[in-house]
């Protein structure tokens, strides 16, 4: 299901984001049936986005069972926030890791972080001689968030479906990281309904939802207009941009693809074009490290 109302350049804020493909429905009974058969549930969030990329269906379902938070892309992710989050995660009970999975920085300590979570649990299993018992996990996530990458770099193999867009790993799949450990993947899943619009758009920012379903050119003025108001300096360093409070982002938009020289017919700015370049380039980190949301309680910061 995906609902798109596309908004003039003056109403960027009435973009409205609702995507939930009927396959989320059945991953979800999945995830609720398999519980049972896990010690641990592991849940991959974008550091970038801590509280958008959180299913908030995954608290209703895991209930007590240990979790893990994993704050991956924490190196695309302010080093401040990064901490913040972390403090904010185990403050609930939670036991944290940050990573990035595409280099594997960190991932080596995820059966060290997964152990240390269930440490009571494993010495009850000692007491009752059950030694070689292995550790099982549920690694959960939204889309696209390196859910796969991430196990796989656990594994060191190929074993997940892993591509740079939502929607590709196809149905639950054991892993057997080592004797002692066992992982679960599952598919991603969002939730049925964005009640707040901005976690939609943030969503979209990273490419939790299809690009090809999106309003893209209104996507990048509202990206814009959020990295203008988060992080001018190096926004615009990076498209030798002059930064005014309160320009709307389609402004932004167009002078940094003239300077790009994205013209089509007539000189006009091909702002589809720049749009792109835009999330590709916040995708894949080379604006700078940039988060976009705080605990509660902790002011925003730059990327430093």
């Amino acid at each position: 299901m995906m609902t798109i109302m596309r908004p003039g350049r003056k109403e960027l804020n009435g973009l409205n984001i609702q995507w939930y493909p009927g396959h989320m429905t059945k991953t979800r009974r999945m995830i609720e049936a398999d519980l049972k058969l896990v010690d641990l549930v592991a849940e991959v969030i974008d550091a970038r986005i801590p509280r958008s990329s959180r299913n908030p269906d995954i608290d209703e379902l895991v209930g007590t069972k240990p979790r893990l938070i994993v704050l991956n892309r924490a190196d695309q992710a302010a080093p401040a926030l990064n901490k913040a989050w972390e403090k904010c995660f185990r403050a609930r009970g939670c036991a944290v890791l940050e990573t990035d999975s595409k280099t594997g920085k960190g991932v080596d300590q995820f059966s060290n972080v997964a152990r240390g979570a269930l440490k009571e649990q494993i010495a009850r299993w000692r007491e009752k001689g059950q030694v070689g018992r292995p550790v099982r996990v549920m690694v959960v996530g939204v889309p696209n968030v390196g859910k796969s990458t991430f196990i796989n770099k656990v594994a060191r193999r190929k074993s997940a479906k892993a591509q740079d867009r939502p929607g590709v790993t196809r149905g639950k799949q054991w892993v057997a990281v080592d004797a002692g450990l066992d992982l679960l993947d599952t598919p991603g899943i969002l939730w049925p309904k964005f009640e707040d619009q901005e976690v939609g758009r943030r969503l979209a920012y990273t490419g939790a939802i299809k690009d090809d379903i999106m309003d893209v050119e209104a996507l990048g003025c509202t990206l814009m207009e959020e990295l203008a108001s988060r992080y001018p300096q190096a926004l615009a360093e990076r498209y030798r941009l002059t930064l005014e409070a309160g320009t709307p982002g389609w402004v932004l938009l167009e002078a940094a693809g003239r300077k790009r020289g994205f013209l089509i017919s007539g000189g006009e700015v091909d702002l589809n074009r720049m749009a792109r370049v835009l999330l590709d380039e916040f995708r894949g980190g080379k604006l700078g490290r940039f988060t976009l949301e705080a605990p509660e309680g902790v002011e925003r910061c730059g990327a430093d």
